[in-house]
């Protein structure tokens, strides 16, 4: 009696989770079982890292615009502080960014939020 392979839809259902594994190193992209964990593990952690990218990001906003505040003679709580009451509607990626690239329009932003 030949051994039963569990047809069409076991092959499909390996199928994809072997396409899945295509990039993976070693017996991970090879061999079902282990690719399934592999996969597994993938999917979480890129589940998970969408959200810490998130709080990545701000972070190193966070870390630049205080930078850039220290060198034009504040405190990064006092300039956001400053901002809110002046009502200015900057969020931290764009001011991050012109503590970086446009130096002269921080430091204006900064005498706004004094």
């Amino acid at each position: 009696m030949p051994r039963v392979t569990r047809g069409f839809k076991a092959r499909r259902r390996r199928n994809r989770v072997l396409k899945l594994a295509k990039s993976f190193r070693g017996a991970r992209h090879r061999l079902y079982r282990t690719a399934a964990e592999a996969v597994d593990h993938a999917l979480t952690y890129a589940y998970r890292d969408r959200r810490a990218k998130k709080r990545d990001f701000r972070r190193l906003w966070i870390v630049r615009i205080g930078a850039g505040a220290e060198q034009n003679g504040t405190s990064y709580s006092r300039l956001i502080g400053g901002l809110k009451k002046a009502n200015v509607e900057l969020d931290r990626k764009v001011l991050s960014n012109l503590a970086i690239l446009d130096p002269n329009a921080f430091s204006a932003v900064t005498k706004l939020a004094s």
